[in-house]
This record gives structure tokens, C-alpha cells and sequence, in this order.
């Protein structure tokens, strides 16, 4: 005979023993997880037995919310301050507040000045938006309040803590940025 016709009864007969030896190996599979199941033996944990729940009176209803802009002042008002700058915040905290003291100062730049007669207005950008500044206005988040305006800077007098927790008063200066083209 030919190989070629060899080949397929070749394949055939391996089939045949492959068949055949899976299933006597099926037989003894079945019987070995037959004989696990009977062995295995669960073990349940009983559960503790619940903890009674005693119920508290709450005692913070009285107290100033954490979240409150209150609790910020009623800190500045029990803080022991020097007297120079005791009556300076005590002035800060009456007043209204100008819309650019919500906005941090390092992200305030000066970009340009105007003259109205006698009167210099800066004008500073914040948030993409261009502002008229005048001497007295505040800016920046620590009670920065503007004492000069010049060609190249404008001058501001803050009151802000130092790294020890005591208030003090402190001269910064917004430099002219010239070629911000935003």
C-alpha cells in the first residue's frame, strides 16, 4: 500500500485509542471527586453576638459650624495680637471685602498704567480679566492693601502670620510684566 493512503487510517486508529483512553481516565476522575466530596468536611465560624448600641446626646449644637467663615474670625478675635497690628485687622475684618482679595496674589500680575489727571490706576489681570486697581483698593488673600502706584510696580502693605502664628504687617510689591501677551 501506498503512504498516502496509510496516512488516513493512521489517524483513524490514533482517534480510536484517544477515545478509549479518555474514557477509562473519566471513570477514574469521577471516582476521585467522589472521594473528595466524602471527605470534605465543612467548618462554619458562629457569628458574635451583636454589641448593644448605646446612643450619645450631641454636644456640638452650640458650637460654631467647622465650616463656617465665623470660626476664622472668632480664631482672630481669641489670638493675643500686638496693638499696632491689633487695630489694623480689627479694621480689616469690619470691612467689605473687594472681589480680588478671593484671589491668591502670586496670581495677580501688573500689566499696565493709567493716568486720569492727578489719579494713577494700575492695571492688573486676574483670572483672564483685566482690573482697575487704585491706591487703597486691596488684593491678594492676606489683607493686601495698595499704599503706591507707580510706572513699573505697585506697592501693597499685607497682614499676614509668620511661620511662629503671630500677625504681621509686611510690604509686597506686583512687578510690571511687560510682553504678557494673554
Amino acid at each position: 500500500m501506498s503512504t498516502a493512503r496509510l496516512y488516513p487510517l493512521g489517524l483513524l486508529l490514533a482517534t480510536a485509542f484517544a477515545l478509549t483512553a479518555c474514557s477509562s481516565s473519566g471513570d477514574d476522575l469521577s471516582a476521585w471527586m467522589e472521594q473528595q466530596r466524602a471527605a470534605a468536611q465543612p467548618s462554619v465560624v458562629p457569628v458574635p453576638a451583636p454589641q448593644p448600641h448605646i446612643p450619645q446626646a450631641y454636644q456640638g449644637l452650640g458650637a460654631v459650624s467647622p465650616f463656617s467663615s465665623d470660626k476664622l474670625t472668632v480664631l482672630l478675635r481669641a489670638e493675643t495680637v500686638s496693638p499696632a497690628v491689633s487695630g489694623l485687622l480689627a479694621a480689616e475684618m469690619r470691612r467689605r471685602k473687594d472681589p480680588l482679595e478671593a484671589v491668591p496674589l502670586d496670581t495677580i500680575t501688573m500689566v499696565g498704567l493709567l493716568r486720569r489727571g492727578n489719579e494713577t490706576v494700575a492695571l492688573v489681570r486676574s483670572e483672564g480679566l483685566i482690573h482697575q486697581v487704585r491706591r487703597g483698593n486691596h488684593l491678594g488673600q492676606n489683607f493686601g492693601r495698595i499704599t503706591a502706584i507707580s510706572e513699573t510696580q505697585i506697592t501693597l502693605r499685607e497682614i499676614a502670620q509668620d511661620p511662629a502664628g503671630e500677625w504681621v504687617e509686611r510690604t509686597t510689591t506686583l512687578q510690571l510684566q511687560e510682553g504678557t501677551g494673554q
